[in-house]
């Protein structure tokens, strides 16, 4: 990901505020249990939204003395919070809501608006997914698109892929829901409807928090930044060998590397240096996202 990329982030907060509110007009105007399981979701999509886009400003920020490799996990640590949020304010609200519908009953009322209003809801959610899926598409390569998804280290957008495919699984269970309601004249069919919600908000926030959690703790960098490494050095050269590698993904689009080299016995004193030198400025040059570096020289026994 291009660092501080935003755009995908606002798309779906704007589509998100004009959900939400259409959502609480028709969940009030109702009574449905599972059109407020969706306006409280969508409301929580709005606030985690602009975590994430407090996240990727907050990356952004230069290196301190206290923080000397800069602040790129800070995205990550608001993308985590982001997970917690879907799963406590939008999934267990959206089962409590249910289980409160089941055991006191109350009729789904002006059932033609509630539907027009999913209706609108789904278009515009299903949209911004596509957008989101388009986004991976261009981003994954040669990768698959689950494979991408497992290995990605850009946590805004598939957090944002998550909440809204979320968005349209739950709008799909919310317009059956509020259907079967109005044609059996049941309503737990419609507080069935928000507990299925908040189960797969549930599972979103879960799958979202364990791939974040992994970034978060420290993860590798991608393994074509390590190929493209030892691609560099070449047999007779100043660096002959490679001896060990470490990656890390520090934040969206910062790589650290700590690099362990053999240097060819021919070479003394600034030579050496010079090697290195010119070792890192071709790591630099084949993989831009190499912010940090580190060299450490050996030689040839």
């Amino acid at each position: 990901m291009s660092k501080g990329k935003t755009s995908h982030i606002v798309q779906s907060l704007l589509v998100n505020v004009a959900i939400a509110a259409a959502k609480s007009f028709a969940a009030a105007m109702t009574g449905s249990g599972s059109l407020l399981a969706e306006a409280i979701h969508s409301t929580a999509d709005c606030t985690n939204q602009v975590l994430l886009l407090i996240g990727v400003r907050g990356s952004r920020k230069p290196p301190t003395p206290q923080h000397p490799l800069g602040h790129g996990r800070e995205a990550y640590f608001w993308s985590f919070l982001v997970a917690q949020l879907l799963f406590s304010l939008g999934g267990m609200f959206s089962i409590y809501e249910g289980i409160h519908k089941l055991l006191h009953p109350e009729p789904v009322e002006r059932f033609l608006l509630g539907l027009g209003i999913l209706g609108f809801s789904i278009c515009l959610e299903g949209a911004a997914t596509i957008s989101n899926i388009r986004e991976v598409n261009r981003r994954r390569k040669t990768l698959s698109f689950f494979g991408y998804l497992k290995a990605t280290k850009d946590s805004d957008l598939i957090v944002i892929l998550g909440e809204n495919s979320a968005a349209v699984v739950g709008l799909a269970l919310a317009i059956s829901a509020v259907l079967a309601a109005h044609l059996t004249d049941d309503s737990r069919w419609d507080a069935a409807g928000s507990v299925g919600i908040g189960v797969v908000l549930i599972v979103v926030a879960i799958f979202l928090a364990i791939e974040v959690k992994s970034l978060l703790l420290g993860e590798r960098a991608d393994v074509e930044i390590e190929c493209a490494v030892r691609d560099i050095v070449r047999a007779g050269g100043p660096i002959t060998e490679i001896l060990s590698l470490i990656t890390l993904q520090q934040g969206p689009g910062e790589v650290v590397l700590a690099a362990k080299v053999r240097i060819a016995s021919t070479l003394q004193g600034d030579a050496v240096a010079r090697a290195i030198n010119e070792f890192e400025q071709a790591v630099r040059d084949r993989c831009p996202e190499v912010r940090w570096l580190f060299v450490e020289p050996d030689i040839e026994p």
